[in-house]
């Protein structure tokens, strides 16, 4: 989908999202937009932010991106494709697990589930103890107590929230580390039940 498709005024992209260098990102302004300067003193970026340009970072976005572009298609295929496979082998042998969010109108690598009675924290460690990492929200929130808010916003309880968790896929993921959670996690939740 095109920037004009998007019919967006601003566009952020942090370059780490698409395998790019951390700490890098890019802002897209349509022309006519008004917005004013971030940092004043300097003419870098049309006057609106001011200081050197991060010029390796710069280069390494726009290579990332490149690939990233030149494969999305088929990735984000492959990765819907594990994310289906991933869902179903735990719906079939969790008891009272959501799938949190729509199932189609959705990111192709992310999985958010609830399960009812359990921790998501507890899940967590679980599974990282095994060499699985999960997350219990987004990065941004890391270190928080409080339930997201993003799962708050489209009605989840604040219980089940509290028995959430996120599995973000890759393009290094496999078929075989998809049926390794299958696995193992199904136990780690019926262990925290008893």
């Amino acid at each position: 989908m095109s920037r004009e498709e998007l019919g967006v005024d601003l566009l952020s992209l942090s370059a780490h999202k698409f395998y790019g260098p951390k700490g890098v990102g890019a802002l897209f302004i349509r022309q006519g937009t008004r917005i004013q300067a971030f940092h004043h003193g300097g003419g870098q970026e049309g006057g609106l932010r001011a200081g050197t340009l991060n010029v390796s970072g710069i280069v390494g976005l726009g290579a990332a991106a490149a690939l990233a572009q030149a494969n999305l298609k088929s990735e984000m295929v492959r990765e819907r494709e594990l994310r289906e496979q991933l869902w179903h082998g735990l719906s079939t042998r969790i008891e009272n697990v959501r799938r949190n969010g729509h199932p189609q109108r959705c990111l192709p690598n992310i999985l958010s589930i609830s399960m009812t009675g359990v921790d998501g924290l507890s899940i967590q460690l679980g599974l990282d103890l095994r060499g699985i990492q999960v997350s219990l929200g987004s990065a941004c929130a890391t270190g928080s107590p409080e339930t997201s808010h993003v799962l708050r916003a489209i009605g989840i309880s604040a219980d089940l929230a509290r028995g959430s968790i996120r599995l973000s896929l890759g393009r290094g993921n496999t078929s075989a580390e998809i049926r390794q959670v299958i696995e193992v996690m199904p136990n780690i939740v019926r262990a925290l039940h008893q």
